[in-house]
């Protein structure tokens, strides 16, 4: 069976210096890599290059055993991307947000779903808020519902636990578990334990 994400010999350089070279992991479905390191290791770099924010210096990202660079607009279609930005129109409101993001993949309007992922965070009663009324923790919260609801394949969170309290932490396990078990994949930038069951650590910088 094709692993579902192969990355080998890859290869990043950031401010005219190379953060890592020759990195290879795999990942299949239900999978989670937890990229640790220090401030400066290359965790942010290496989501940005697998989303292909970034170029790679060397080595090849492959899903299903094909070239993601081949397809940049399919590949971006299979991945819902958390940043330090929490990438978020603030005049709309949370639900408007978590649709809208779902359209941009070319995913089908999903009533049931947005509301599901609102009542994973316990943002039902902000649905319907402009997203710059809310607090910071507020609106990771919903950074993350619009994640959880966009039926991607391949989640890349860089530092998800930021800005949340012990709540919102316990939702954001439930709801990569949840994810897990469904077949999806994840991989995760993080200074704090996942505490999710099979994850690997990858450390950057080691």
């Amino acid at each position: 069976m094709t692993t579902a994400l192969l990355v080998t010999g890859l290869a990043c350089r950031r401010g005219g210096r190379r953060v890592f070279d020759g990195l290879s992991f795999a990942l299949d479905a239900g999978g989670l890599v937890a990229l640790t390191g220090r401030n400066g290791s290359g965790k942010s770099t290496l989501l940005r290059a697998l989303a292909l924010l970034v170029p790679a210096q060397a080595g090849e990202i492959r899903w299903q055993g094909s070239d993601v660079g081949q397809d940049r607009e399919a590949w971006r279609g299979r991945l819902a991307w958390l940043g330090h930005l929490d990438g978020l129109k603030g005049d709309l409101s949370v639900a408007e947000n978590i649709s809208i993001a779902r359209r941009l993949r070319g995913a089908a309007a999903d009533s049931a779903l947005v509301a599901a992922a609102l009542d994973s965070f316990d943002l039902a009663p902000l649905g319907d808020r402009a997203v710059r009324t809310l607090s910071a923790g507020q609106r990771r919260r919903a950074a993350l519902a619009r994640v959880a609801a966009s039926g991607a394949p391949l989640w890349l969170l860089d530092e998800p636990l930021n800005a949340l309290d012990a709540p919102a932490q316990v939702s954001l396990r439930a709801a990569l578990a949840r994810h897990l078990a469904s077949g999806g994949l994840a991989i995760a930038a993080t200074h704090a334990p996942l505490d999710i069951d099979g994850a690997r650590t990858l450390e950057l910088g080691a």
